[in-house]
C-alpha cells in the first residue's frame, strides 16, 4: 500500500480535526512516514502531542520554531514529502492557498513544496456553497491541487448536508490507488458517457431522470488512473469533473449521440453508464405554457439510440453498457447485450434505495457477450469503478 511514502499531513481548524487523528493512525498502518503540520487554530481541538504519538514524529506548529539550526524547517519539510495531504482544509485556509497568502507553517510550507497536494475540504454546507470558496477550490485545481470531496451527511453545526470530512479509511483507500497508479491502459483512448440528459418542454420545464452521473465519473477516474487518456461525456450532474479528463457537458440526447459521434471512432474502450433519455417532447414550445382547464395530453418521440448505434458501427472498441432495471434484472440485462451487439454490460437494480441512483453506494452484476457473469457486491461506486475496470481488462487480455 503506502509503504515507505512520506506523507506531510497538513491540519487546519475544525471539528474534524479528530478524524486527522484516526487518520493519522491509518496512514501510518498502511506503512506511510507521517509528519504533521498544525495551525494555531487547529490546536484548538487537539493537542500536538496527540498526533506526534501516533506518528512518532515531531508536530509542526511554528514558522520560527526551528528545531534543526542546519535546516530551515518549512523548505526541508516541502523537499521530504512524497504527498501532502491537506485535511481537514477549512474554507479559511483553502482561501489562502488560492490566493498565495503564506502567514503560518502550514501554508508557508504549501507554497514550498513539489509534491502532489491533496485537499480534503471539511466545512458547513453553506460554506463550501459559497462562491468565494468554489472559486478559490476552481483555482486549486487549475493549479493541478487534487481533491478528496466531502461527503453529505450530520455536520457538527447541526446541519444535513455536504461538508463532512471523507472518512479516515477511504482516505488512505484514494492515496493509495493515486501512488500506486498504473500504466496498463497506458495508450488506450476510452469514451464514458455520464449522467442524465434534459428534454426541453418549454423555456422552463423539461423531462429528466435520476441519474446522478457519479458511476460515470468514477469510471472516468478509475480509467485515468489506470492510464489511459479519457473523454468524459456528461449530462448535467452536480459533480466536480475528474482532473486529468476532458469533460464534456452536454444537455439533451442529441447533444450527447453528436459528441460520441465526434469521437467514438478513435476510441478502443466505451463505457456508457449515461441514463439517456428514451423520449422527448415532440414539439417544444418557445413560450411557457400555460395552465389550463382538464388534462394536459403531449406527444413523445423517440430519441437516438445511442448505445444501439455504437454497437451497429463499433469496429475495434469494447463496448459495455449499463442496465438500470427495477425487475427481471438479468433477464432484460442479456437480452440488451445482445440486442445492442454490446461486448459487456452492467446491471444494477435502482429499485432499492440504498444503492443505485443518486446514492454513493451501489451492486452490480457484470455480464460478458460470452455468458461469464462476475457479482460485485455492495460497497463505494469508487471501488464499485475500479473493479469493473479490471473486469474489462481481463477480458481485453482474452482477445
Amino acid at each position: 500500500m503506502l509503504d515507505g511514502k512520506k506523507v506531510l499531513l497538513g491540519v487546519s481548524g475544525g471539528i474534524a480535526v479528530y478524524k486527522a487523528v484516526a487518520l493519522t493512525s491509518k496512514l501510518t498502518q498502511a506503512g506511510a512516514d507521517v509528519k504533521v503540520i498544525m495551525t494555531e487554530h487547529a490546536k484548538e481541538f487537539v493537542t500536538p502531542l496527540t498526533f506526534q504519538a501516533i506518528s512518532r514524529n515531531p508536530v509542526y506548529t511554528d514558522t520560527f520554531d526551528e528545531k534543526d539550526p542546519t535546516k530551515i524547517a518549512h523548505i526541508d519539510l516541502a523537499d521530504w514529502a512524497d504527498l501532502v495531504l491537506l485535511a481537514p482544509a477549512t474554507a479559511n485556509t483553502i482561501g489562502k492557498i488560492a490566493n498565495g497568502i503564506a502567514d503560518d507553517m502550514l501554508t508557508t510550507t504549501l507554497l514550498a513544496t513539489q509534491a502532489p497536494v491533496y485537499v480534503a475540504p471539511a466545512m458547513n454546507v453553506h460554506m463550501y456553497q459559497h462562491p468565494a470558496v468554489i472559486q478559490n477550490l476552481h483555482t486549486l485545481e487549475n493549479w493541478g491541487y487534487r481533491f478528496i470531496e466531502p461527503g453529505d451527511g450530520y455536520l457538527a453545526c447541526g446541519y444535513i448536508g455536504k461538508g463532512r470530512l471523507e472518512e479516515p479509511e477511504n482516505m488512505v483507500e484514494l492515496l493509495d490507488m493515486e501512488t500506486n497508479r498504473t500504466t496498463k491502459w497506458k495508450g488506450n483512448k476510452v469514451l464514458i458517457t455520464a449522467g442524465p440528459t434534459r428534454e426541453a418542454l418549454d423555456p422552463v420545464r423539461y423531462f429528466t431522470n435520476y441519474s446522478s452521473g457519479k458511476m460515470g465519473y468514477a469510471l472516468a477516474q478509475a480509467a485515468m488512473e489506470n492510464g489511459a487518456e479519457v473523454v468524459l461525456i456528461s449530462g448535467p450532474t452536480a459533480l466536480t469533473p475528474p482532473v486529468n479528463v476532458t469533460t464534456i457537458e452536454v444537455t439533451s440526447a442529441d447533444e450527447m449521440f453528436e459528441q460520441v459521434k465526434k469521437y467514438y471512432e478513435k476510441m478502443d474502450i466505451i463505457i456508457k453508464t449515461a441514463a439517456v433519455a428514451d423520449y422527448r417532447p415532440a414539439l417544444r414550445n418557445n413560450h411557457k405554457i400555460k395552465k389550463q382547464e382538464g388534462s394536459l395530453t403531449l406527444e413523445m418521440e423517440r430519441t437516438m439510440d445511442i448505445l444501439h448505434y455504437l454497437g451497429q458501427h463499433k469496429t475495434k472498441q469494447f463496448l459495455v453498457g449499463f442496465a438500470a432495471e427495477t425487475q427481471d434484472i438479468k433477464e432484460y440485462g442479456k437480452k440488451k447485450l445482445e440486442k445492442k451487439n454490446l461486448d459487456a454490460i452492467v446491471l444494477n437494480d435502482v429499485s432499492r434505495e440504498d444503492i443505485g441512483f443518486d446514492s454513493d453506494q451501489n451492486e452490480v452484476l457484470f455480464m460478458t457477450k460470452n455468458g461469464e457473469e462476475q457479482a460485485i457486491e455492495q460497497t463505494n461506486k469508487r471501488n464499485i469503478a475500479k473493479q469493473i475496470i479490471q473486469l474489462i481488462e481481463s477480458e481485453l487480455r482474452k482477445d
